[in-house]
């Protein structure tokens, strides 16, 4: 039997952030199979054409897409590690030893995705005897020949744990046409956001929009405690052989209870500013919503007659997969 372990990072070292993220997917063949073919089908029915892509949903119009494909695969017993680098103390560190930026990404590289599979690889039963790895391209990883080193130091951790694994191949795909480079993108997405509170800025549709995906993504079913479940998220700030576990449950907590409010205060100057012989243009028009935001309004609208906020939406996706 193979396993899978799919990579990707958020928030490059050398990027002007306060962080960087890395974080890997790991899956058994079979499942990854069946997976990609579920998401494949919500792409015909829904005409989504692009890839899915956590930056670039800035358009509620693709709601739907998104919100079926988060939802039907929390639902899949995945596990999604997150690594979480302070990219200060990482420069610090660089100047201190006097190494270049392009020498620390290149240890970066090697131990972060090390550390990530390592978890993903300790629970792999007796019967697992290939992996996997398959990297999001990057020419800056074939330059460092990521992929053999990889490969190689996953193999000599085996072999050392006494593994019943061994990995027979590391290489890239192009994003566009890996699903589950996707999936780790769109999930690796959402924990940043959270993590640096990104939902505070109201001043700007995009952030609004983000929002209001993940929002409704979690309060589907169990999907929030899901989300607790099977993402795991592990920091490290420079100090000796220690990786701190991060609680993904405050962040949601402070991101839900904002959330919340603010839908309040929004549906509230719903009902003052609507009239009878209002239709949907009218109020998105008087709310000073753009274009991007209809289906939020539509969200709004069904949750004020006693609908569920995802009413509109979800009866699809149980359409979808009831057929």
């Amino acid at each position: 039997m193979k396993y899978n372990i799919f990579f990707d990072e958020s928030n490059k070292l050398d990027a002007e952030k306060k962080y960087s993220y890395y974080g890997a997917y790991g899956v058994e063949q079979s499942l990854c199979d069946s997976i990609v073919m579920d998401i494949n089908k919500i792409l015909v029915k829904t005409g989504k054409k692009s890839e899915y892509h956590f930056t670039e949903y800035n358009n509620d119009k693709d709601i739907a897409p998104y919100i079926y494909c988060l939802h039907h695969f929390i639902k899949t017993n995945i596990q999604i590690n997150i690594f979480v680098v302070n990219n200060d103390i990482a420069f610090n560190f660089a100047r201190n030893a006097d190494i270049t930026v392009t020498e620390l990404r290149n240890l970066f590289y090697v131990k972060i995705p090390e550390r990530l599979f390592y978890g993903l690889t300790r629970g792999l039963s007796n019967d697992y005897r290939t992996v996997e790895i398959v990297v999001d391209h990057s020419p800056e990883y074939g330059r460092m020949r990521l992929y053999s080193k990889l490969k190689q130091q996953m193999n000599a951790h085996a072999i050392y744990r006494g593994m019943k694994y061994y990995v027979n191949k590391a290489w890239y795909k192009e994003s566009h046409k890996s699903i589950p480079l996707q999936i780790v993108d769109l999930f690796m997405g959402i924990v940043v956001f959270l993590m640096e509170k990104s939902y505070l800025n109201t001043h700007d549709d995009k952030p609004i929009i983000k929002s209001d995906l993940i929002y409704r993504f979690l309060i589907e079913e169990n999907n929030i405690d899901l989300f607790q479940k099977q993402i795991y998220i592990f920091k490290w700030d420079g100090q000796k052989d220690v990786i701190h576990e991060v609680n993904i449950s405050d962040y949601l907590s402070q991101f839900m209870a904002f959330k919340t409010q603010f839908d309040v205060n929004e549906m509230t100057k719903i009902l003052d500013i609507k009239r009878p012989s209002d239709n949907t243009r009218d109020i998105r028009t008087r709310m000073g919503y753009t274009n991007n935001q209809l289906r939020m309004l539509l969200g709004y609208l069904d949750q004020l007659n006693q609908k569920g906020r995802n009413s509109f939406i979800m009866q699809n996706y149980y359409k979808i997969f009831s057929s």
